[in-house]
């Protein structure tokens, strides 16, 4: 396991705990009588994964990265590669929080351990 993917575990357990203390907070609050209720129905907000492109990161391996990583398939992967060929960029998909943050750092894994400068990046849909 390397050392960003133990941070990344870390950063989940502490959200996860932070989350729970929360709740916790409201769930007390709750009980004494407090007004504000805790939504049952809250959807966590949606992250898109975006890929951009630079003068040295092979076609061949953002379809790669399309199709074992995002789990696309071959027309799917060279759909979105030509896209962000053409446009400079290109959201390959929406997730929440943690699957974006963790198939971005892994594209970028997969793209240094290649030599590969490839960005991709997370961010609030």
């Amino acid at each position: 396991m390397s050392a960003m993917q133990r941070r990344l575990i870390l950063f989940h357990f502490v959200l996860c705990y932070i989350s729970y203390m929360d709740f916790a907070e409201n769930s007390e609050s709750d009980a004494i009588g407090s007004s504000e209720a805790v939504e049952e129905n809250d959807v966590p907000p949606d992250y898109k994964v975006t890929l951009y492109n630079d003068d040295y990161t092979t076609k061949d391996f953002v379809v790669d990265v399309l199709e074992q990583i995002f789990h696309k398939n071959e027309s799917e992967a060279v759909s979105l590669m030509e896209k962000v060929h053409s446009s400079g960029s290109a959201v390959v998909g929406v997730y929440t929080f943690d699957i974006a943050e963790t198939r971005a750092q892994l594209t970028v894994e997969a793209a240094r351990k290649n030599g590969f400068p490839l960005r991709c990046e997370a961010a609030l849909a």
